[in-house]
C-alpha cells in the first residue's frame, strides 16, 4: 500500500471544547471525523502557549529542547528548523505545503514560513486558509504529501454578531453562570462553528478527489481556551487538547482511546507508521500500540511547561494518571494577568478579586476527586508521599531534557517584545528592556 498523504489541521485555543468531546458546541464536520476515525480522550499539549506547543508537536520534543521558549510573533523562533517533521518526511518522499498559520517563525522579524522549509507556501492569509488548502487538494498534487492547514479560529477576538443565543449557553465549569460568561462562551461557539465549516470545506475536497481513502487526517489544537485559568495555565483546562485522527487502518472505526498521550508522541508515531528511522532528538512514544490494541497505555506521565507568553511566567508540570503537580519559578504569589487574554470572563473575574487571588509556588491536585483542580494538596500530610513522587518525576525530566530553568532565569532574545508580568493585559505597552 502506498504511503498515506497526511493532512494536518490545527486550530488556535480550542482545547477540547468541540462537539465530539460532549460539549454543546455544534461542530458536525469534526463529529463525522471522529465517528470515522479515532478520538483521543486524554491528549495533552506540551505547552499551553501557541508557538511552544506547535514546536513540541512538530519536532517531537519539549519546547525548551526545541529552543521555542516564547511566541514567534514576539521574536522567539525554533532553534533548528531541520528538526521540523517535514524534513524527516522529505527523506521518505513527501512533499510539503502550508496553508495558513505556522507560528514557528514570525514574518515581521524573520523569514516566516520560508524559515520552516515548506516546498510550497500556499497562503498565510487567514481568511483564505481553507480555500487555498482545498484548491491544493483539487490540483491533484504529487503524492505522498504533508499539508499543514493552520486556522486562526478559535483565537480571540471572537465574533460578536451571530445567532448563538447566550441565554441557552453553559460556560465551562470553571466559571460562574453569569450573563457575561454566557456571552463570552456564545461568542466562542460562533467562532467554533466557523472553524468547523472551514474544516468541512477542506475535507470535502478530499472526498471529491478520491484522496480520502489514502490520507491520514490529523486534527488538533495548540492548547486550552483563551479564558482565565485555561490558556497559558498548566491545569488540564490549559493542556488538555482535542486530537482526532482518521485514515487507513489503524486510524479508523469510530473508536476512542483513553490512554494518556502527549503531542510529542505524534512524530514517533508517524515514523513507525511509515517505517522511517526516528531522529535522535525525539522524546515521545509511538501511539501505534494504542491504535492496534496491543496496549491500553503508553505513558505513566505527561509533562508541560511555560517560559514566556506575553510575559515571563516560568513554570513546569507533570501529570500522572491521577495527580497533577505544578511548580512556579517566578516568585509571584498572584496571577500573571498579562498572560490572560482580555474578554468578558476575565473582566468579571477581575471585578470579583481574581487579580489578588493567591497562587502557591507548588500545587498538587487529585484530578479524580478534584477534576477542576481547585484544592491544592501540597500541604496535605496525607499526600506527602504523592508530593515527593511527583516532585521527583518533574526533577528527573528537567535533568534529562536539560531544562534551562535549572540554571536560573531563562533568557529571552534581546529583541523580544515582552509585557510586564505585573501588568493587567497582553495589550499593554511592551516593557523597555
Amino acid at each position: 500500500m502506498p504511503r498515506p498523504n497526511i493532512l494536518y489541521i490545527h486550530s488556535h485555543d480550542t482545547g477540547r471544547y468541540i462537539g465530539p468531546y460532549g460539549h454543546a458546541i455544534p461542530t458536525p464536520n469534526l463529529q463525522r471525523l471522529a465517528e470515522r476515525g479515532v478520538l483521543f480522550r486524554r491528549a495533552y499539549c506540551a505547552a499551553p502557549t501557541c508557538s511552544p506547543s506547535r514546536a513540541a508537536l512538530l519536532t517531537g520534543q519539549s519546547p525548551h529542547s526545541a529552543g521555542m521558549l516564547g511566541l514567534a510573533n514576539r521574536h522567539f523562533r525554533l532553534r533548528d528548523f531541520k528538526q521540523h517533521i517535514i524534513h524527516t518526511l522529505k527523506s521518505a518522499g513527501y512533499t510539503s505545503a502550508l496553508a495558513g498559520i505556522q507560528h514557528l517563525s514570525g514574518k515581521r522579524y524573520h523569514g516566516g514560513a520560508a524559515d520552516v522549509g515548506y516546498d510550497q507556501v500556499l497562503t498565510e492569509d487567514r481568511p483564505r486558509t481553507h480555500i487555498a488548502a482545498a484548491d491544493f487538494i483539487r490540483s491533484q498534487p504529487a503524492e505522498p504529501f504533508w499539508l499543514s492547514v493552520g486556522f486562526f479560529e478559535t483565537h480571540r477576538e471572537f465574533p460578536t454578531e451571530h445567532d448563538v443565543n447566550p441565554d441557552y449557553v453553559q460556560p465551562p465549569a470553571l466559571f460562574p453562570d453569569t450573563p457575561g460568561t454566557r456571552q463570552d462562551m456564545a461568542n466562542y461557539i460562533a467562532m467554533a462553528r466557523i472553524l468547523d465549516d472551514k474544516i468541512g470545506h477542506v475535507l470535502r475536497a478530499l472526498d471529491e478527489t478520491g484522496l480520502r481513502e489514502n490520507t491520514l487526517v490529523i486534527y488538533t489544537t495548540d492548547h486550552g481556551l483563551a479564558f482565565p485559568d485555561m490558556k497559558c495555565h498548566l491545569t488540564d483546562h490549559g493542556i488538555g487538547v482535542a486530537l482526532i485522527m482518521d485514515g487507513p487502518a489503524p486510524f479508523s472505526g469510530g473508536r476512542l482511546i483513553d490512554g494518556m498521550i502527549s503531542h510529542i508522541d505524534l512524530f514517533p508515531t508517524l515514523c513507525d507508521l511509515l517505517s522511517i528511522d526516528r531522529p535522535g532528538w525525539l522524546q515521545g512514544h509511538s501511539m501505534l500500540p494504542l491504535l492496534t490494541g496491543e496496549r491500553e497505555s503508553i505513558r505513566d506521565e505527561v509533562f508541560a511547561e511555560v517560559s514566556y507568553h506575553a510575559a515571563y511566567e516560568p513554570k513546569r508540570a507533570v501529570r500522572s494518571e491521577r495527580y497533577k503537580y505544578i511548580r512556579r519559578y517566578d516568585g509571584r504569589s498572584s496571577p500573571t494577568l498579562s498572560n490572560i487574554d482580555d474578554g468578558y470572563t476575565k473582566s468579571e473575574w477581575l471585578a470579583a478579586g481574581y487579580g489578588e487571588s493567591p497562587i502557591a509556588p507548588e500545587r498538587l491536585y487529585d484530578t479524580w476527586l478534584d477534576p477542576v483542580e481547585r484544592v491544592n494538596l501540597a500541604d496535605s500530610d496525607q499526600h506527602a508521599d504523592v508530593l515527593d513522587d511527583m516532585r521527583a518525576r518533574l526533577d528527573r525530566w528537567m535533568r534529562e531534557t536539560d531544562d534551562p530553568l535549572l540554571q536560573g532565569q531563562v533568557p529571552a532574545p534581546p529583541e523580544a517584545e515582552l509585557n510586564d508580568p505585573a501588568g493587567m493585559s497582553p495589550r499593554d505597552p511592551f516593557m523597555v528592556m
